[in-house]
């Protein structure tokens, strides 16, 4: 039987705690203080090696939620084992009324306009991951729920440099497209319910804010990434939500795409804003996420 090996940043691990993110201190701009005032957990596959590239996911849970939390939900404690790649599962910050968010896009979630810079602070992150571990440049990944979704495309848009590829679970993009500027395609995963009442796969309003559908989301990131064909159906339903019947998620992905910038959209039909996944669920994005690295 394989061990889990894991660090646990904010716990007495004194050897490891550069390696999490340090301990809290005071506030500050620079890298090495951001991830000190708000510690990250990571998660390390048994199978690490030091001399070998290995890819790394962040993963970001929804509003009021938590890094663990996500990390549960999205099962990734023992895909990461079995796939060998790296989990950093941080906390949003809290606003004013004390509920964890991350500043994504102006719909969502910065509802007490605590304006953290939350792209320097993954950023930072992913620096301070990289500082103690090899991790492979071409794989770096960012997948998130609702709010995590949005944060997750709005770090494809402001860090498509080093993000190879996002998975948003109910999230959405900005509403204006302008106000994602990338540098680099971005391959992009977009999974929403069809029947989602709370970030509403037809698009809606958040606090007052538009933002936009399933479909203009991966239309608009298919656009960006030069995609010069349509979004069509593959052929295949999968099963992810176990309590529908049957393969209820339908696979669609945009045709004629840059290799480093493919663009799909699984709608999960009959499916609400939490779907209940079993241990099937990450192997099904990783299996997205490993064929689309940078080039």
């Amino acid at each position: 039987m394989k061990i889990l090996v894991y660090f646990v940043c904010g716990l007495f691990l004194i050897g490891l705690l550069n390696a999490c993110g340090g301990s809290s201190g005071g506030s500050s701009s620079s890298p090495e203080d951001l991830v000190d005032d708000r510690p990250y957990e990571l998660r390390v596959p048994s199978s690490y090696d030091v001399n070998t590239p290995t890819p790394l996911i962040v993963v970001l849970h929804g509003f009021t939620g938590d890094g663990a939390g996500i990390l549960s939900y999205f099962r990734l404690a023992g895909a990461a084992e079995r796939h060998g790649f790296l989990v950093a599962y941080p906390d949003g910050s809290l606003d004013s009324m004390g509920r964890r968010h991350w500043n994504g896009t102006d719909a969502c979630c910065a509802f007490t306009f605590v304006q953290t810079d939350d792209v320097a602070y993954l950023s930072a992150l992913i620096d301070d991951v990289e500082a103690n571990y090899n991790v492979d440049p071409r794989q770096i990944f960012v997948i998130g729920y609702s709010n995590g979704g949005y944060m997750s495309h709005r770090m494809a848009c402001d860090r498509s440099n080093r993000v190879a590829a996002i998975v948003s679970l109910a999230g959405a993009s900005w509403n204006d497209p302008n106000q994602c500027q990338t540098q680099d395609p971005v391959s992009v995963l977009q999974v929403h319910g069809d029947l989602d009442g709370t970030v509403l796969f037809d698009g809606g309003f958040s606090g007052g804010v538009p933002y936009p559908s399933a479909i203009d989301t991966v239309s608009d990131w298919a656009d960006r990434n030069g995609c010069t064909g349509t979004l069509v159906d593959s052929g295949m339903n999968i099963n992810l939500d176990q309590t529908i019947a049957g393969d209820e998620s339908r696979v669609q992905r945009f045709t004629n795409c840059p290799a480093s910038g493919e663009v799909e959209l699984w709608t999960i039909l009959g499916g609400d804003h939490g779907p209940d996944f079993d241990d099937s669920w990450p192997d099904f994005f990783w299996a997205f996420l490993s064929s689309h690295p940078k080039p």
